[in-house]
């Protein structure tokens, strides 16, 4: 590219990496409200704790159906148009929850809105490496990562105000369905899929095919880069771990808090927050380490992110009930610092290992086992603390965490990306 060019296309770089971001985090608006109302929705009595977890596994496990099958067609399909419609759908499935009051619909809007909260990601790891160089593709990428953290916040900041202003648990579904659709509105005109769409030349990358080349791969021809690939399965199992700890402390955080560490479901809602904001921090970091550190090998942060994870994990568990609220949240930042770098660089590495042509189903695949978590992290959860109390709940996440880690080491060895590979094989 001519300088101009250069300067032209870093532009636009940065409006779509901002632009997906900012539609992305209001998926997750749209899905960790829940977080907030399930406590009021519990005293109420409108549903149980088994009911709860049951619907948290299904949805998590429909979730990543949804990624493994819409990463099929993300590769093929315009992703703008794509996420626009999984977005849209989504708010229309926060708006109707908020509607009911029986638990069977609870479940059904619920499980809806997984499939279509499926259609967020995939089209995004897509486009992603179609904007951003394989070298820089781990620090660019977990900056756009701390989108699931920003609509995480915004979602318990939003409710946690909703609730202490007066309103009902319902409208943690209502408003957020309202501004979920409109930056669906937003993404379908203004986020661009590629450089192409934006009328500038795509990324040169060494080994890569050109367009024309990965246009032609079938359909077997990615599933062989993406299932072919040793790296790619010990992302896929290592993520089932990072997802238990990841979802156990973000989906039951204001619960356990008030249940077992007895803190007001206000102040809950603001101790998850710092854990989500830790976890921006902690995501970029882990990007930077990864290309400075460690040259793109993403796996080998990601192992010492889930040691680091299991030892504030531990000591969340082990800080006695009566300690001062400071010193739980910042062990819950720990935590949130440093789980966040594994769930962001999974999708890293796995779309560097597939290249661009598969980089969609590759998420999909490492997406499908970090929501099959959900069985653990939902009605697994609810399990053991109905038999054995949250303390001992608490505990399993430094031991999930450890598995994770040992997971992530058997991938220590691997390259920084897969464009060599399959240039020297012809694949």
């Amino acid at each position: 590219m001519t300088p101009e060019v250069e300067k032209k296309f870093q532009s636009a770089q940065w409006k779509f990496i901002i632009g997906s971001m900012v539609t992305y985090a209001f998926f997750y608006l749209t899905r960790k409200n829940l977080s907030m109302a399930q406590p009021l929705m519990l005293e109420e009595g409108v549903i149980s704790t088994y009911a709860l977890g049951t619907m948290l596994t299904i949805h998590g496990v429909v979730y990543g159906l949804s990624r493994f099958v819409n990463g099929f067609w993300a590769d093929r399909l315009n992703g703008r148009i794509f996420m626009f419609v999984g977005l849209a759908l989504s708010a229309l499935m926060n708006f109707v929850f908020g509607c009911t009051s029986l638990s069977v619909l609870f479940a059904v809007f619920w499980i809806v809105n997984g499939w279509t909260q499926g259609m967020g990601f995939p089209p995004c790891a897509k486009m992603l490496t179609h904007w951003i160089h394989p070298r820089e593709l781990a620090t660019k990428m977990s900056i756009w990562n701390t989108s699931h953290s920003f609509g995480a916040v915004m979602a318990l900041g939003l409710c946690s105000a909703l609730l202490a202003l007066g309103f009902g648990w319902r409208w943690c579904f209502w408003v957020p369905a309202v501004m979920a659709a409109a930056i669906a509105v937003f993404c379908l005109f203004f986020v661009k899929e590629s450089p192409k769409e934006a009328g500038l030349p795509e990324l040169e990358i060494e080994n890569a095919r050109s367009d024309d080349q990965g246009s032609a791969l079938t359909t077997k021809d990615r599933m062989r880069l993406v299932f072919g690939n040793r790296v790619i399965w010990m992302l896929a199992l290592a993520n089932f771990f990072v997802y238990i700890v990841r979802f156990g402390f973000l989906d039951w955080g204001p619960t356990f808090l008030k249940q077992y560490k007895g803190i007001p479901v206000s102040k809950g809602g603001l101790m998850i927050i710092a854990f989500e904001v830790a976890a921006i921090i902690g995501t970029v970091f882990a990007g930077w380490v990864t290309d400075k550190v460690f040259k793109g090998r993403g796996a080998r942060t990601c192992a010492f992110c889930m040691l680091l994870t299991a030892l504030f994990s531990f000591g969340f568990w082990y800080l006695p009930s009566g300690a001062p609220i400071w010193q739980a949240t910042v062990l819950l930042m720990g935590a949130g610092f440093f789980i966040y770098g594994p769930q962001a660089l999974i999708g890293i590495v796995a779309a560097n290992q597939a290249t661009k042509e598969a980089a969609a189903m590759a998420n999909g695949f490492t997406g499908i086992m970090g929501y099959a978590s959900t069985v653990m992290s939902g009605i697994g959860v609810a399990f053991i603390k109905e038999h054995y109390g949250w303390g001992a709940t608490l505990c399993s996440f430094a031991g999930f965490a450890i598995v994770g880690m040992v997971l992530f080491l058997f991938a220590w060895t691997a390259s920084a990306d897969g464009y060599r590979r399959n240039a020297q094989t012809g694949k």
